[in-house]
């Protein structure tokens, strides 16, 4: 008995010397940088508005609203649907306002304001980043209710065809894609956005025994292309090309960005597919070779949509997304998250409240993997399954968007931190200026006591200011506590530290 009390002991002994040894959760777990972010979709009014009938100001307030939920969870990007079919959620457009907007398509908002101007400064607030997400092949959503006679396909209508009860756009005609190359010209031109966003709507799904009827266009305009398939993934090709070109051209810094399908090809069709049994892919229904796109850096980053769980029969979301990983090169990737699946989905899996924060962690452990974007607003905030409260436990700490060091950015200048009022015995307040046009935000960090000045732990970030705030902000101290600025700029560059300040 003595013998398995002294085992007993010595286990003891071990457990508590090994805790004590255990790693804390620092930047290995809660990442300084990884992209955190939501679609906002307004087809049909998904997440915004709710309703096509919604006043100026509830539109106003309903935002405000999601964006502020989305930031208290620790979101840094939304990817916001201004173009839904080929109409505006936004005032500098040569489309039509959109139906789902005003309840009339070409109806403008009473009183005018500019929404997409709104949204952005309402997310520039919050310290997250504005992606303009536009939807590219759809003229006419099957669920529209009205048209205006300015409308692109009542103008246009040899530049658009029928499909599944939609009327979509003939990419096969240069006129069709310098059109689409305008609207993203002129967006990125007229507005702050961070970055252009497209979703997996190229040439659209496959509805079986039914050819998309382009055959016309192809024996016009085939460019000596052999057969009709690989000309149609040759004009999305030139059409990716040509707005990555043209976003550039305007603004380098704006990122540019798309989310496929998941399923590039099936490995029973290609030895360089994924292990998967899809019955669409991207490339032989979409004609999109977004692996290609991936490889070659027309993009700054893909988002494959893998909305399945880790025990799909067909699709598992580990090996897709390991697929993903093996064919992204120099460029990041994200994952495309099913949250809408929640509790709702005829997969079993989604019943479980761990499926998706399992899968965040799984792509934790992959460094290509740099961050997910969730479908969509209304699933998160709904918080099926405690998903929203799961998120806010895996991003308890801040991160920033990840570095994009192909994209050249001027160096900035540090922060001049003017003083640290003391307001009582537990808080301070920091003041600084800042007089670099191109500094977008002053990142806070705080060291206790003979603490290292570890910049990589985001736990020593106390808070990151966007300057649209002010120069400001309130932190917690203990006596010992040293405090350090440093600016950022819109592409999560930092800027040299500033002067350290202890708190006396």
């Amino acid at each position: 008995m003595l013998t398995y009390f002294r085992i007993l002991l010595l286990a003891l002994v071990v457990f508590a010397c090994t805790n004590q040894k255990l790693p804390k959760k620092t930047a290995a777990h809660n990442p300084k940088y990884e992209l955190r972010g939501v679609w906002i979709a307004t087809i049909e009014n998904i997440d915004w508005p709710s309703k096509k009938t919604l006043r100026v100001d509830q539109q106003k307030a309903e935002f405000t609203n999601i964006i502020k939920q989305h930031a208290q969870t620790g979101l840094n990007a939304v990817f916001v649907q201004v173009r839904a079919a080929s109409d505006a959620f936004y005032g500098r457009s040569v489309e039509p306002w959109s139906e789902w907007l005003t309840g009339t398509q070409g109806k403008a908002p009473e009183p005018i304001y500019d929404p997409m101007a709104f949204m952005i400064d309402a997310t520039h607030a919050q310290n997250m980043e504005f992606h303009a997400w536009l939807n590219l092949n759809r003229g006419v959503h099957k669920s529209a209710k009205s048209i205006s006679p300015d409308h692109i396909t009542v103008k246009k209508p040899d530049w658009f065809l029928s499909y599944g009860g939609y009327t979509l756009y003939d990419f096969g005609k240069p006129e069709v894609r310098d059109y689409i190359v305008d609207i993203v010209r002129n967006i990125v031109r007229n507005y702050d956005v961070d970055g252009i966003h497209f979703d997996d709507y190229f040439y659209p799904y496959t509805i079986e025994n039914v050819a998309f009827p382009d055959q016309a266009t192809y024996e016009s305009y085939n460019r000596g292309i052999g057969n009709i398939e690989d000309w149609r993934r040759d004009n999305i090709n030139i059409l990716i090309k040509e707005i990555a070109r043209v976003v550039k051209a305007e603004k380098s810094y704006v990122k540019f960005g798309i989310s496929p399908f998941g399923i590039w090809k099936n490995k029973a069709t290609d030895p360089k597919g994924s292990e998967t049994q899809a019955g669409q892919t991207s490339f032989e229904n979409l004609y999109a070779d977004t692996r290609k796109w991936s490889l070659v850096n027309w993009v700054d980053y893909m988002t494959p949509q893998i909305y399945f769980s880790a025990t799909h029969p067909k699709v598992p979301y580990q090996t897709l997304s390991e697929w993903w990983i093996a064919n992204t090169k120099a460029r990041h990737l994200y994952i495309g998250m099913g949250a809408y699946k929640v509790n709702k989905d005829s997969d079993a899996a989604w019943k479980n409240s761990a499926e998706l924060p399992n899968q965040i962690r799984f792509n934790r452990t992959h460094s290509k993997i740099k961050g997910v974007m969730f479908f969509s607003s209304k699933s998160l905030i709904n918080n099926a399954l405690g998903l929203n409260d799961s998120l806010k436990v895996l991003y308890k700490t801040p991160a920033l968007p990840p570095l994009m060091p192909w994209i050249k950015m001027p160096k900035i200048s540090s922060p001049t931190l003017r003083n640290i009022d003391k307001l009582n015995q537990e808080t301070v307040q920091l003041n600084w200026q800042v007089d670099d046009p191109n500094v977008k935000a002053v990142i806070v960090y705080r060291f206790g006591l003979g603490q290292k000045a570890d910049y990589a732990n985001p736990e020593n970030i106390v808070e990151i200011v966007p300057l649209v705030k002010g120069f400001q902000c309130k932190a917690a101290f203990t006596q010992g506590d040293r405090y350090v600025l440093r600016s950022l700029d819109r592409l999560s560059n930092e800027s040299l530290p500033s002067e350290f300040y202890t708190i006396k």
